[in-house]
């Protein structure tokens, strides 16, 4: 029997702050929205960077974690699964998306510097580990 894999890494920046929902059944959903640059040369031979936009969706613990952690511009590396999702809207139109659902979310880098990490992931929520910013005292 063949064997399917579903697995995307992203590596990129927030482009907004997490928003976090919760399910009329208390399940917590955090959506992000994810710029991953790639550097590509013009013809001009200059250096441009070619934004491309991911919308990715954590659920429960993770959820958690992402909203208390995270925040516009922080850098992260994302490991997940892709999912196809159709909806009718209310006035009756037809979508479509893939989204990245995230089975854990390294945070690569502080508010301020790149010199602390943190880490969110659903099998361990307890690891995370505050940047320096996130120390109360």
């Amino acid at each position: 029997m063949p064997t399917s894999i579903n697995r995307i890494i992203l590596l990129g920046n927030l482009c907004r702050d997490p928003e976090l929902r919760t399910t009329s059944g208390g399940t917590a959903i955090c959506n992000l929205r994810l710029a991953v640059n790639e550097r590509t040369k013009d013809a001009g031979g200059q250096w441009r960077d070619q934004a491309s936009f991911f919308d990715v969706t954590a659920f429960g613990s993770l959820a958690e974690h992402c909203a208390k952690y995270l925040a516009k511009g922080r850098q992260v590396a994302i490991d997940g699964r892709l999912r196809w999702r159709s909806w009718e809207a209310k006035d009756g139109s037809k979508h479509e998306a893939v989204e990245v659902v995230a089975e854990s979310v390294q945070v690569i880098g502080s508010r301020e510097t790149a010199a602390s990490t943190a880490s969110v992931t659903t099998s361990t929520p307890s690891s995370v580990v505050p940047g320096d910013d996130d120390i109360p005292f």
